[in-house]
C-alpha cells in the first residue's frame, strides 16, 4: 500500500472514532481524560515508578483530602484535620474582595481608554509600562505597605486580575462596529447614550473573556500572597505542608485550588449566558 493510502486509512480510522465519542453523554466525555490520568498515576505509584514520599498516589491524596476536610482532629501529622472549610473560606474571601475590586476599576477604565483617544493617550502608556511587572515583584512592596495581613493579599489579587480585564475591555470598546455607531448618531443619540447603550453592550463578550482570565490569575495570586503576606489560607497550608513533608496535603491543596478555579469559571460562564443571551441565540 502506498504512503498516501496508509495516511488516508489512518485519518479515516481516527475520524470513525469521533461519532463514538459524540454519542456518549457530555458528562462522561468530560471525565475521560481526568479519569484516565488518575488511573495511570495510581498504577505508576503502585508499581513503584514514582519517588516514594515525594509524589503521593491519588488514593493517598484523596485520603489526606478527606481527613483535611472532615477530620477527626487527632493532633500531630493530622494538625490539618477538619480545617479545609475554614482555609477555603479565608482564601475565597480574599479572592472575592480583590477580584471584585479589579472588575470595578478595570471595566470603566478599559471602556474609557477604548472609547476616548484622549484618555488612551493619558493612561495607556503608564498601564502598559506597569503591566509586565510580575505579581511576585510586588510582594516586597505589598508587605512594606500593608504588613502581614489581608490587605496585602487583596492588593496582589486585584493587581493580578486587573490587567487582563482591562486589556480585554479596551479591545471590546475599540472593536465597535462603525455601522452601529453611525446608526446611533443618525437617531440623535448623545455620547452618554452611545457609551452605555452601544459601546458597553458591544464590549461585554470581551469583558467576560477578560474576567475569566482574571479569575484564574486571581486564584494564582492568592496562593502567592498567602505564601508570604498572610498566615492563613490555601497558600499558607501549601507551604506549611511542604515544609513538614506532607506531600499528600500539598497535592490535595493543589487539587482544591483547581476545583475552586473551575467552579469560579463556570459561575462566570453562567453569568455571561444570562447577561448576553443574544450572543448564543442561533
Amino acid at each position: 500500500m502506498s504512503a498516501t493510502g496508509t495516511t488516508g486509512s489512518t485519518i479515516r480510522g481516527a475520524a470513525s472514532g469521533v461519532p463514538v465519542i459524540r454519542s456518549l453523554p457530555a458528562w462522561l466525555v468530560v471525565l475521560i481524560v481526568p479519569v484516565a490520568t488518575l488511573a495511570l498515576w495510581e498504577l505508576a505509584g503502585r508499581a513503584g515508578l514514582l519517588p516514594t514520599g515525594l509524589i503521593p498516589t491519588p488514593t493517598m491524596t484523596a485520603n489526606a483530602w478527606y481527613v483535611w476536610a472532615f477530620g477527626p482532629d487527632s493532633g500531630g501529622f493530622n494538625a490539618y484535620s477538619g480545617t479545609w472549610g475554614g482555609v477555603v473560606a479565608n482564601s475565597a474571601q480574599r479572592v472575592a474582595q480583590g477580584y471584585v475590586l479589579a472588575v470595578l476599576i478595570a471595566v470603566p477604565t478599559g471602556i474609557l481608554i477604548g472609547w476616548s483617544a484622549v484618555v488612551a493617550r493619558l493612561l495607556d502608556p503608564t498601564i502598559q509600562s506597569l503591566r509586565p511587572i510580575p505579581i511576585t515583584a510586588w510582594l516586597p512592596f505589598s508587605i512594606a505597605m500593608f504588613g502581614i495581613q489581608d490587605y496585602g493579599a487583596i492588593f496582589l489579587i486585584c493587581l493580578g486580575a486587573f490587567y487582563p480585564i482591562l486589556i480585554n475591555t479596551t479591545h471590546g470598546a475599540r472593536s465597535l462596529d462603525q455601522n452601529l455607531l453611525r446608526a446611533a448618531l443618525m437617531m440623535g443619540a448623545s455620547s452618554r447614550v452611545i457609551l452605555f447603550r452601544v459601546v458597553l453592550p458591544n464590549a461585554l463578550p470581551a469583558i467576560f473573556a477578560g474576567m475569566r482570565i482574571g479569575a484564574g490569575i486571581a486564584w494564582s495570586a492568592v496562593i502567592v500572597a498567602e505564601l508570604v503576606a498572610v498566615k492563613s489560607g490555601l497558600g499558607y497550608v501549601l507551604w506549611d505542608a511542604y515544609y513538614i513533608g506532607r506531600m499528600d496535603v500539598v497535592v490535595a491543596d493543589m487539587a482544591s485550588i483547581g476545583v475552586l478555579g473551575f467552579l469560579t469559571d463556570r459561575l462566570l460562564i453562567a453569568l455571561e449566558h444570562r447577561l448576553i443571551r443574544w450572543r448564543y441565540v442561533r
